[in-house]
């Protein structure tokens, strides 16, 4: 079968299905790859780049005529209509918002598999063209937001004043939420972020972010998106977004809910009560924005000062990239749709996630899918009865004064008839192994290797102390010293050739 990669014909769009190292990988599955002419100039993929790679550039016609059409944006009605009947078609659609373009493919009897319906279970992670592109975008708009901020991220100290950090506000911890607070950290700003899935906090904190709490009941995702608010939900949170935003001078919103338009979380009064200077990127413009002075694939400057900005294109504003994890996102599907890598499309219909990337099927509707039970769903807790057990008699509190009663003892008789100078060194003895248990013990595990060099010096001294304690005129303390001089010893010595082999892992060549 052969696979045509077209050119975009969405205005301004720098985007290509394939690069010529993703193309390649397609024919290695045994596909026969064709690209249009000029398709990847944009995504910094010349035509020699593919013909180089063993692609054809060929004309558009030749690439529409394909039996796999892949692009990235929904197809046009005109592309529709240049598709043969029984092709197949692979793009970025939509289909929940976009009934139309369902009947129109049902219309024309193409096979359509929407890359943004790949369900979020664990084994379609790399077909996820969502988090891909969500992850750039989230990355694009800090580097958008600082660059109309206009002043420094980090805070400085310096001769002539004190610079305070810039403080920036996420709303929503999903893929983009995340690229957005690692970047914002990374540039040094102080960030807070918020998402009405509680899960989520623990990795807004681990990167370096503080997690902001509302005092109102919140469930745990079900299919890993955000689920819409309730009017309690939304009153809780409303205060709290004006708070934030008020006291930010940088808001990136993320918030999205599959198949509806976006919710709107800051309204005018919250812009118009920001700082002058202050900036906002709305991620959700291209679903109506969670922002009221959002303007979509614009930038506004409210009456205030504050810059809103509205794009849409903030993956395309880095093609190449976007480009290239995009095309692997195709590959790793084409990978499951051709078990036998013989070149022939095969979809199954029983694997949930072909089924779920399926809007028509030869002219048949099948959107939406059926539901997926995916790994962010909670587990039903399994109740465990108890099991009764008999009770137990409580410890004798005077086994334990018979214990040291027959230690004290012990010791006595030891002292007694042991020569003078065995009882100095029972002394040391016993003071060593009290000092090394608190010294060692409370060491955690995970710095034991890092902390080599002092276990070698606490070796050394017991390797010292052994070393005055075996000219003793006693066999019982020169066999102590000795065995303590040979074990300490080899602590020594291996630990100097385990930091010595952790240093070599450092060096280059």
């Amino acid at each position: 079968m052969r696979i045509g990669i077209p050119r975009e014909s969405r205005p301004g769009e720098t985007l290509v299905a394939a690069t010529a190292k993703t193309a390649s990988q397609l024919a290695a599955l045994g596909y026969d790859v064709v690209v249009e002419q000029g398709a990847g100039e944009a995504a910094d993929q010349p035509d020699v780049a593919f013909t180089s790679a063993g692609v054809k550039v060929v004309p558009a016609d030749e690439v529409w005529s394909s039996d796999v059409v892949v692009k990235v944006n929904a197809p046009t009605d005109d592309e529709v209509g240049r598709l043969r009947r029984g092709a197949t078609v692979i793009s970025l659609m939509a289909p929940a918002r976009s009934p139309e373009l369902v009947e129109r493919l049902a219309a024309a009897g193409v096979t359509a598999l929407a890359m943004d319906a790949v369900p979020r279970i664990s084994r379609a992670q790399s077909m996820d063209v969502l988090s891909s592109m969500a992850n750039v975008a989230g990355y694009r708009g800090v580097i958008e937001a600082a660059h109309e901020f206009g002043r420094l991220f980090t805070g400085q100290v310096t001769a002539a004043g004190k610079v305070p950090p810039a403080r920036v506000f996420v709303v929503g911890a999903g893929v983009a939420g995340l690229a957005a607070i690692g970047a914002a950290g990374s540039l040094g700003a102080i960030v807070r972020a918020f998402d009405v899935r509680p899960e989520v906090a623990e990795q807004v904190e681990s990167m370096g972010a503080e997690f902001v709490t509302v005092d109102m009941e919140q469930e745990v995702s079900s299919d890993g998106y955000a689920k819409e608010m309730t009017a309690e939900q939304e009153a809780a949170t409303a205060a709290m977004y004006d708070e934030e935003a008020r006291a930010a001078d940088i808001v990136i919103t993320t918030a999205l809910i599959p198949g509806r338009p976006a919710p709107l979380l800051v309204t005018a009064e919250t812009v118009a009560a920001m700082r002058p200077g202050s900036v906002v990127v709305d991620m959700a413009a291209a679903n109506g924005g969670n922002v009221a002075a959002t303007v979509k694939d614009e930038k506004v400057v409210t009456a205030n000062g504050v810059t809103v900005l509205g794009y849409t294109d903030l993956a395309g504003r880095l093609a190449a990239q976007t480009s290239q994890l995009y095309g692997t996102n195709v590959v790793n599907l084409l990978k499951l749709l051709t078990p036998a890598k013989d070149g022939v499309l095969t979809l199954d219909m029983d694997d949930v996630v072909q089924r779920g990337i399926t809007v028509t099927r030869d002219g048949a509707t099948m959107w939406p899918p059926p539901p997926v039970q995916v790994s962010a769903a909670p587990a039903e807790a399994t109740q465990v009865l108890p099991v009764e057990k008999e009770p137990s008699a409580p410890p004798d509190p005077r086994r334990r004064l018979y214990a040291a009663g027959l230690a004290a003892v012990v010791f006595l008789a030891l002292a007694t008839l042991a020569p003078p100078s065995f009882l100095p060194s029972l002394t040391v003895f016993v003071l060593a192994v009290v000092i090394g248990f608190y010294v060692i013990g409370n060491v955690h595990h995970a710095l034991h290797t890092p902390l080599m060099s002092v276990t070698n010096a606490i070796s050394g001294i017991i390797v010292v102390g052994a070393i005055l304690q075996a000219p003793i005129d006693n066999v019982a303390v020169q066999v102590i010293a000795g065995v303590a001089i040979l074990l300490a010893s080899i602590n020594v010595f291996g630990g100097f050739l385990v930091t010595r082999r952790m240093l070599n892992m450092f060096q280059k060549g």
